[in-house]
């Protein structure tokens, strides 16, 4: 006896569902006791459906996991099979016979809440084929709409929606091993040819992926795990293994790797582009240019860390701009040439200490972070206002507090600065300074 602990056998189901990703990246948690695989994608891989489901029921024995296991058209068809089939589990389910391997099955077979087994064991209504020969809307009427569900989602008249461990890509490959490998040589070796698999099937309907995700299967049911992306959607073999290669360093292969698997994520079209004679010393034809770059960065640094600037419209300066793709297309938009911003905006404006000799001009000098500024150079000011729209609270009326009046300035050593007055000029009243940017 050992008692019970739901958290921990759910979270035992899904470190398995992980570890059949070797058979389809597309897995589903059935709680508390099953899993759903969608194999239609991936039975390619091996010789028939048959194979498959041989290959997956060994590795579950020999992992000491006792397991039925039934491959069909539905899902309401394979959970009936693996849990009530008797003879046929562990067989595959050709959808013309459907119908009539589930007629003799028991009702329980459909998934049905105790309510209404209860219900129709009462009626005398104990078998699968027994509610086949009734009419569906009088199966409706007497028994509820979940009977009717079940039953037609069992038989293919029904969609059924899952929720996969991951989202379910159409471009997934595997290489299996006769022996395990464990060399650096060898894994090198299975990067490129997984790479080349997939980049196959991508180009097969003209596709290109920015994410690439590369798993290393060990005999111990573990899994080593490494991910790259990309700028813009590739399959080219040279390049995205390439990229695969120094992560490679941190795989521990255990005891062995016996299979390998790559999934390909984010797929939009991507046409052949024809290399003329004139292109064969171009860099970024032969990977080497800015995309290249650009990938090793994202790869190195993180995809959130490797952005350009965007322009947005926006009055105020901190909200006029976002982060891109590096190597996305322009935008329409642009900054206004006769309104120059600065190269390196803060993210917050920096107070200083600022004196100028009238109100509303320049000033002479500032002080910032502990040292001293004397302007030469100055122009402004170019008023911004507040965006009263993003305030509902007090529509259509702008805050005199919140205006600004913003200088370029210069300094005796010329650096230039993008500084600003917050509100207006009141008496009595100490102007408030702030730094927000600078030109050099």
């Amino acid at each position: 006896m050992a008692e019970a602990d739901p958290i921990e056998d759910l979270r035992a189901l899904e470190a398995l569902a992980d570890w059949c990703v070797r058979f389809s990246p597309a897995v589903a948690v059935d709680a508390p006791d099953g899993l759903i695989l969608e194999v239609s994608g991936s039975v390619g891989l091996w010789a028939s459906e048959q194979a498959l489901l041989e290959d997956l029921t060994l590795r579950f024995a020999r992992a000491g996991i006792p397991a039925e296991v039934a491959i069909a058209e539905t899902v309401g068809a394979a959970w009936a099979l693996a849990r009530w089939g008797g003879p046929h589990r562990s067989q595959v389910l050709a959808a013309a016979d459907t119908a009539r391997t589930l007629a003799p099955l028991p009702i329980e077979a459909l998934r049905l809440d105790d309510g209404a087994v209860e219900g129709l064991v009462k009626l005398g209504l104990t078998l699968i084929g027994q509610l086949m020969a009734m009419p569906r809307a009088e199966l409706a009427r007497r028994f509820g709409p979940g009977v009717r569900l079940r039953l037609d989602q069992a038989l293919g008249e029904a969609e059924e929606a899952l929720r996969w461990r991951r989202a379910a890509a159409p471009f997934f490959a595997r290489l299996s091993f006769v022996e395990p490998i464990s060399a650096p040589e060898d894994l090198q070796r299975v990067a490129t040819d997984a790479t080349a698999a997939i980049s196959a099937r991508l180009a097969a309907v003209g596709r290109g992926a920015r994410r690439f995700t590369l798993a290393f299967h060990r005999v111990d049911g573990r899994a080593e795990t490494l991910t790259i992306g990309t700028a813009l959607p590739s399959r080219d073999v040279t390049r995205i293994a390439k990229l695969f290669l120094p992560k490679l360093e941190t795989v521990d292969p255990g005891f062995g790797v016996e299979a390998a698997t790559i999934l390909a994520e984010r797929d939009e079209p991507l046409a052949e582009r024809q290399i003329a004679l004139s292109d064969r010393r171009d860099p970024d034809v032969l990977g080497e240019g800015p995309e290249a770059l650009v990938d090793r960065l994202i790869n190195r640094l993180g995809e959130d860390r490797v952005w350009r600037p965007s322009p947005v419209q926006s009055w105020l300066p901190e909200r006029a701009v976002e982060k891109a793709p590096p190597l996305a297309a322009p935008v329409a938009e642009t900054w206004p040439p006769e309104r120059p911003r600065p190269i390196r905006l803060f993210r917050r404006p920096e107070p200083i200490e600022a004196t100028a000799l009238i109100p509303d001009d320049p000033p002479i000098q500032f002080r910032w972070r502990g040292r001293s500024h004397r302007v030469s150079r100055a122009e402004g000011p170019e008023r911004l206002a507040q965006e009263w729209w993003r305030k509902p609270a007090d529509p259509g009326r702008a805050d005199p507090g919140r205006i600004r009046d913003y200088y370029r300035v210069e300094d005796a050593e010329g650096r230039r600065f993008w500084i600003f007055r917050l509100g207006l000029y009141a008496p009595g009243q100490t102007p408030r300074w702030f730094l927000h940017g600078m030109f050099a």
